[in-house]
């Protein structure tokens, strides 16, 4: 066998440190259409562990990853979510197709761990890109009201604060501190202290 051969059967054969080749990331990848819910919530686990890893492992598979949003299960949907999350750091026009998935985990009646993970995804995509702020923003705001105070919501604000550093537009910035500015008044806790830094971060401060 020729030295680039072994080279390049090496490259495909190489693990992370997860131990998952690029056969066995498609195996996994496949199990997200399987029929067993256990089996699409394992693979989903494990595909979200990649991509934190290495998001270049799950880049061919966004289709699939998408797809993932629509299965009745809530772990499948919100590890499908945290994976396209780190998609987003790279390439967030391939991730635009989970739009409406992001919508629906938004607002999933029977799981706070979905609801924020679809809130994670939409700030992180918002904040790529001042056109994406706005397509998201109305999304955000009426999850800020919805879930004001639930449990979900501190991790919500947080988001919020690095949405607010990112590249969005003027418009979405001032409908944000509008939002938040009466918590950083008059608000208690960690809603005052969030929607403070928020307001502060906003301003450059």
């Amino acid at each position: 066998m020729a030295t680039e051969d072994v080279a390049s059967q090496e490259e495909q054969n190489t693990q992370n440190s997860l131990g998952i080749t690029p056969d066995v990331m498609a195996a996994l990848v496949g199990g997200l259409s399987g029929a067993n819910r256990r089996q699409r919530q394992e693979a989903s686990h494990t595909i979200a562990l990649a991509a934190a890893e290495d998001v270049n492992m799950v880049l061919p598979y966004v289709d699939e990853l998408i797809d993932a949003l629509y299965r009745p299960e809530a772990q499948t949907r919100w590890e499908a979510l945290d994976a396209l999350s780190e998609v987003v750091r790279v390439d967030p026009a391939a991730v635009e197709g989970a739009y409406d998935g992001a919508e629906a985990s938004l607002f999933d009646e029977d799981s706070a761990i979905v609801r924020l993970a679809a809130f994670r995804f939409l700030v992180r995509l918002g904040a790529s890109d001042p056109e994406r702020s706005n397509q998201v923003w109305s999304l955000l705001d009426e999850a800020i009201q919805c879930y004001h105070g639930d449990p979900e919501y501190r991790d919500m604000l947080v988001a919020l604060s690095d949405f607010v550093k990112g590249s969005i537009s003027d418009e979405t910035r001032e409908a944000l501190l509008a939002r938040v500015g009466f918590d950083a008044e008059n608000g208690y806790g960690y809603v005052r202290a969030i929607s403070s830094e928020i307001i502060s971060a906003a301003k450059g401060e």
